[in-house]
Protein backbone atom coordinates (compact mmCIF):
# COMPACT_ATOMS: atom_id res chain seq x y z
CA UNK A 1 0.00 0.00 0.00
CA UNK A 2 1.22 3.51 -0.79
CA UNK A 3 1.84 5.50 1.67
CA UNK A 4 -0.43 8.64 1.83
CA UNK A 5 0.61 12.14 2.99
CA UNK A 6 -1.66 13.91 5.53
CA UNK A 7 -0.62 17.77 6.20
CA UNK A 8 -2.44 20.70 7.31
CA UNK A 9 -3.64 23.29 5.62
CA UNK A 10 -3.71 26.45 7.47
CA UNK A 11 -6.22 28.95 6.15
CA UNK A 12 -5.35 32.83 6.56
CA UNK A 13 -7.21 36.23 6.38
CA UNK A 14 -4.57 37.92 4.27
CA UNK A 15 -1.52 37.56 6.43
CA UNK A 16 0.04 34.24 4.84
CA UNK A 17 2.86 34.32 3.36
CA UNK A 18 4.17 36.69 6.58
CA UNK A 19 2.74 33.06 8.73
CA UNK A 20 4.64 30.94 6.36
CA UNK A 21 7.72 33.25 6.22
CA UNK A 22 7.60 33.16 10.22
CA UNK A 23 7.14 28.96 10.35
CA UNK A 24 10.22 28.30 8.17
CA UNK A 25 12.59 30.79 10.65
CA UNK A 26 11.08 28.21 13.08
CA UNK A 27 10.97 25.17 11.27
CA UNK A 28 12.90 24.94 8.73
CA UNK A 29 12.27 23.91 5.05
CA UNK A 30 11.55 25.03 1.62
CA UNK A 31 8.86 27.79 0.83
CA UNK A 32 7.40 27.85 -2.18
CA UNK A 33 4.30 30.65 -2.63
CA UNK A 34 1.98 30.92 -5.76
CA UNK A 35 -0.04 34.20 -5.10
CA UNK A 36 -3.76 34.96 -6.83
CA UNK A 37 -2.12 37.15 -8.85
CA UNK A 38 0.45 34.55 -10.72
CA UNK A 39 -2.51 31.98 -11.01
CA UNK A 40 -4.70 35.15 -12.66
CA UNK A 41 -3.37 38.24 -13.67
CA UNK A 42 -7.09 39.99 -13.96
CA UNK A 43 -7.19 39.42 -10.26
CA UNK A 44 -8.34 42.43 -8.30
CA UNK A 45 -5.41 44.40 -6.70
CA UNK A 46 -6.89 43.62 -3.35
CA UNK A 47 -5.67 39.42 -3.62
CA UNK A 48 -3.19 40.13 -5.97
CA UNK A 49 -0.17 39.42 -3.51
CA UNK A 50 -2.56 37.07 -1.33
CA UNK A 51 -1.57 33.59 -1.60
CA UNK A 52 -3.15 31.13 -3.34
CA UNK A 53 -1.40 28.02 -2.33
CA UNK A 54 1.76 28.08 -0.27
CA UNK A 55 3.81 25.15 0.75
CA UNK A 56 6.36 24.59 3.52
CA UNK A 57 7.88 20.85 2.69
CA UNK A 58 10.85 19.33 4.53
CA UNK A 59 11.93 20.80 7.81
CA UNK A 60 10.65 19.30 10.79
CA UNK A 61 6.82 19.67 9.74
CA UNK A 62 5.28 20.37 6.40
CA UNK A 63 2.80 22.46 6.04
CA UNK A 64 0.38 23.67 2.78
CA UNK A 65 -1.47 27.24 3.54
CA UNK A 66 -3.21 29.87 1.47
CA UNK A 67 -5.21 33.19 2.35
CA UNK A 68 -9.08 32.57 2.54
CA UNK A 69 -10.88 34.13 -0.92
CA UNK A 70 -13.25 37.07 0.25
CA UNK A 71 -16.38 35.42 1.72
CA UNK A 72 -14.55 32.19 2.99
CA UNK A 73 -15.28 32.40 6.73
CA UNK A 74 -12.60 31.15 8.26
CA UNK A 75 -13.81 30.01 11.68
CA UNK A 76 -11.67 29.64 15.01
CA UNK A 77 -8.91 27.34 14.85
CA UNK A 78 -10.77 25.98 11.34
CA UNK A 79 -8.36 23.49 9.89
CA UNK A 80 -8.75 21.45 6.69
CA UNK A 81 -6.82 18.06 5.80
CA UNK A 82 -5.57 17.80 2.56
CA UNK A 83 -4.74 14.20 1.67
CA UNK A 84 -2.95 13.65 -1.51
CA UNK A 85 -0.68 10.44 -3.07
CA UNK A 86 -0.79 8.86 -6.81
CA UNK A 87 -2.86 5.56 -6.36
CA UNK A 88 -6.12 7.40 -7.70
CA UNK A 89 -8.32 3.99 -6.82
CA UNK A 90 -7.04 4.09 -3.52
CA UNK A 91 -7.70 7.54 -3.10
CA UNK A 92 -10.93 7.57 -4.64
CA UNK A 93 -11.87 4.65 -2.25
CA UNK A 94 -10.56 7.23 0.45
CA UNK A 95 -12.54 10.10 -0.52
CA UNK A 96 -15.97 7.73 -0.93
CA UNK A 97 -15.27 6.45 2.96
CA UNK A 98 -14.36 9.67 4.50
CA UNK A 99 -16.97 11.85 2.77
CA UNK A 100 -20.12 9.34 3.39
CA UNK A 101 -22.75 10.94 5.78
CA UNK A 102 -20.69 14.36 5.00
CA UNK A 103 -21.21 16.78 3.14
CA UNK A 104 -19.94 17.36 -0.71
CA UNK A 105 -17.93 21.06 -1.41
CA UNK A 106 -15.84 20.09 -4.45
CA UNK A 107 -16.75 16.66 -6.25
CA UNK A 108 -13.81 14.59 -7.14
CA UNK A 109 -13.05 15.62 -10.28
CA UNK A 110 -9.87 16.56 -12.83
CA UNK A 111 -9.19 20.68 -12.06
CA UNK A 112 -7.44 23.58 -14.04
CA UNK A 113 -3.67 22.50 -12.95
CA UNK A 114 -4.13 18.84 -13.99
CA UNK A 115 -5.02 16.86 -11.20
CA UNK A 116 -7.90 15.35 -9.80
CA UNK A 117 -9.62 17.24 -6.35
CA UNK A 118 -12.02 16.99 -4.30
CA UNK A 119 -12.89 18.57 -1.11
CA UNK A 120 -16.02 17.67 1.50
CA UNK A 121 -16.93 18.02 5.37
CA UNK A 122 -17.18 14.82 6.80
CA UNK A 123 -20.12 13.93 9.61
CA UNK A 124 -18.04 14.91 12.44
CA UNK A 125 -17.57 18.40 10.49
CA UNK A 126 -13.52 17.67 9.60
CA UNK A 127 -12.87 19.47 6.45
CA UNK A 128 -11.26 17.32 3.58
CA UNK A 129 -9.17 18.04 0.86
CA UNK A 130 -8.05 15.37 -2.05
CA UNK A 131 -5.13 15.61 -4.31
CA UNK A 132 -4.82 12.77 -6.67
CA UNK A 133 -1.24 13.39 -8.50
CA UNK A 134 -1.27 12.66 -12.19
CA UNK A 135 2.11 12.58 -13.48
Amino acid sequence: MEKLNLHPYLMFDGNCRAALEFYKGIFGGELNVMTYGDLDGSCPDGVRDQVMHGTLMGGAIDFMAGDAPDGMPLGTGKINLSLSGTDERELRETYEALSEGGTVVVPLDRQMWGDIFGAFQDKFGIDWMMNIRTE
